[in-house]
């Protein structure tokens, strides 16, 4: 019998993407879309719109097929997730950001992805004075 894999690590606490940090509904996307500031950045347009009430930001990603295929799709989609979810917590609190992935984004490494998230973060952060 071959040796079993040890069991995958579970995330550290605080750095997951759990479905409040989601944007999950099409009227939630369009809202943004329609009344959202435009961030431009390399690789990725982000979308950003106060929420009423409050709570924590959430992120919705957008790849349209004119980027690439479907594995391309879901690996941008995947990057993007992945650079927020270590990034969440420092994002102010109330807002709801959409992030559009450019045809760049096709051939475009895990550090560019990093990078934009990051001057996304920071321009997000002087925006709202934390």
């Amino acid at each position: 019998m071959p040796p079993r894999s040890p069991p995958a690590a579970a995330p550290s606490p605080g750095v997951g993407f759990p479905k409040a940090a989601r944007l999950l509904r099409r009227r939630d996307f369009v809202r943004v879309q329609g009344r959202g500031r435009k961030l431009a950045d390399g690789v990725l347009l982000a979308l950003v719109l106060p929420r009423a009430g409050g709570g924590p930001a959430r992120l919705g990603i957008t790849v349209s097929s004119k980027v690439g295929n479907a594995v391309t799709r879901v690996r941008i989609r995947r990057h993007v997730r992945e650079a927020f979810r270590h990034r969440r917590h420092r994002w102010p609190a109330g807002l709801d950001v959409v992030v559009i992935a450019r045809s760049s984004a096709a051939t475009a490494s895990h550090d560019a992805f990093d990078r934009a998230l990051e001057q996304l973060t920071q321009r997000l952060r002087s925006r709202s004075g934390a």
